[in-house]
């Protein structure tokens, strides 16, 4: 049963320039290139919320769903700035972008999203979402930990990032990565609309 599953995710698509940003940052990172997994180009994406393993049978519903819920937002302006990684420096997993901008208009969103979509049997997060871009993933047990202070410390022109929809995800797994495919897009309010 568990191979008819669809594993989603909702997201959001990043400007083109975060890949030449991606890969100046990798050169930062010093490392056996084994240990980090640098995501791959086309892949980069703005998590909203990981869904996790749904039924193809309910996708229609999510779709409804999550086209309701971010219609109520107007476009939401961010700037990428910023580097850091999860959990601590010392032993990293995650290497992101950080942003400014409207992130408490973002956060709220991912937490409107969490409520609407509880009801469909997708709990919410339990730590509110701290926005950011996922560059890297770090395999652990390394041998040794990677160096990552230079990558923490580097410092980028900031880019511009507007939201005005969001992406129902597949994502595939495979030997040599994940394969993504959209199940749905859909778009925030236009300005306009908001005033009304």
């Amino acid at each position: 049963m568990s191979e008819r599953l669809l594993r989603t995710f909702i997201s959001v698509t990043v400007p083109n320039e975060i890949i030449p940003l991606r890969d100046m940052l990798k050169t930062t990172v010093k490392s056996p290139k084994k240990n980090v997994r640098w995501v791959r180009t086309g892949q980069i994406h703005l998590t909203l919320k990981f869904l996790g393993f749904a039924p193809p049978d309910i996708i229609d519903e999510l779709n409804s769903t999550i086209a309701k819920t971010v219609s109520q937002y107007s476009r939401i302006d961010l700037t990428v700035t910023g580097t850091g990684c999860f959990p601590v420096p010392t032993r990293p997993r995650v290497l992101w972008l950080g942003m400014t901008g409207q992130t408490e208009t973002l956060t709220s969103l991912v937490s409107d999203l969490n409520t609407a979509l509880e009801p469909l049997g997708f709990p919410a997060e339990e730590q509110k979402s701290v926005p950011h871009i996922t560059l890297a993933r770090i395999k652990y047990p390394p041998k040794h930990t990677p160096d990552i202070s230079a990558f923490l410390q580097t410092t980028f022109e900031p880019i511009l990032m507007t939201v005005s929809r969001v992406q129902f995800m597949r994502s595939e797994l495979f030997p040599d990565g994940p394969v993504y495919s959209i199940l749905g897009t859909h778009f925030l309010a236009p300005e306009d609309k908001k005033e009304n």
